[in-house]
């Protein structure tokens, strides 16, 4: 009889210990090859309360957005979804152009025009929220350095600026991380000819993502 009790006790202290446990949030982030290097940095600032995984490979553009994001979503209870899309959409390409990527500011064509970019954005939201309840959160794209051979930089600045406008008109919450990624940048970017980040840089980012994610998430 004192063992039956033993073993009853165990299984009430176990039953209550497992209540208080604290769920952890599932975390999609959405985007391009910005995102995939701080999302590392995301995932450790978050281990004890969220589960972050990003969608698989580079989201590029809008575009790209528009085949893959219901895969990308999946049938996953997500309770954040965070996404992102600029820097591809706001490129010059040019085939002839032998920089990576065939990038080409001066000879080369537009991937998606501001008009097209508002658009595909406001047609992206409205397919993940076909398929999720999760809350939303746009991340502004970063800081185009001035001697990128295939990107502007004032055109962050004219595509944040309709991508928020989209984003409030479709009740998205925004982190807008474009100008505190210019310091990032100055310090930590890879050159003043790339849009990407040593791995330092990718840490400070990551640090941002998560801050606000916290602040976001509370208790699931």
């Amino acid at each position: 009889m004192l063992k039956i009790t033993k073993i009853l006790l165990l299984t009430l202290l176990i039953s209550t210990a497992s209540a208080f446990v604290q769920k952890k949030a599932k975390v999609l982030i959405i985007g391009d090859s910005i995102s995939i290097g701080y999302t590392p940095f995301v995932q450790g600032n978050l281990e004890n309360i969220a589960e972050v995984v990003h969608n698989p490979g580079n989201g590029k553009h809008t575009g790209n957005g528009l085949i893959h994001v219901e895969e990308w979503l999946g049938d996953t209870d997500w309770d954040v979804v965070q996404f992102n899309w600029g820097l591809w959409d706001l490129c010059y390409r040019n085939p002839t152009s032998t920089v990576q990527g065939n990038r080409d500011k001066v000879n080369g064509d537009i991937t998606y025009s501001i008009e097209e970019y508002a658009s595909n954005l406001d047609a992206l939201v409205k397919k993940i929220k076909t398929k999720t309840d999760a809350k939303l959160i746009f991340v502004t794209t970063t800081y185009v350095p001035e001697n990128e051979a295939g990107r502007f930089p004032e055109d962050p600045i004219r595509y944040n600026e309709v991508a928020k406008k989209v984003m409030k008109e479709n009740n998205v919450m925004i982190n807008d991380i474009y100008q505190s990624s210019i310091s990032i940048h100055h310090e930590y970017g890879k050159g003043n000819d790339d849009v990407h980040y040593t791995p330092s840089g990718y840490e400070k980012l990551g640090k941002e993502i998560a801050d606000f994610l916290k602040r976001e998430i509370g208790e699931y």
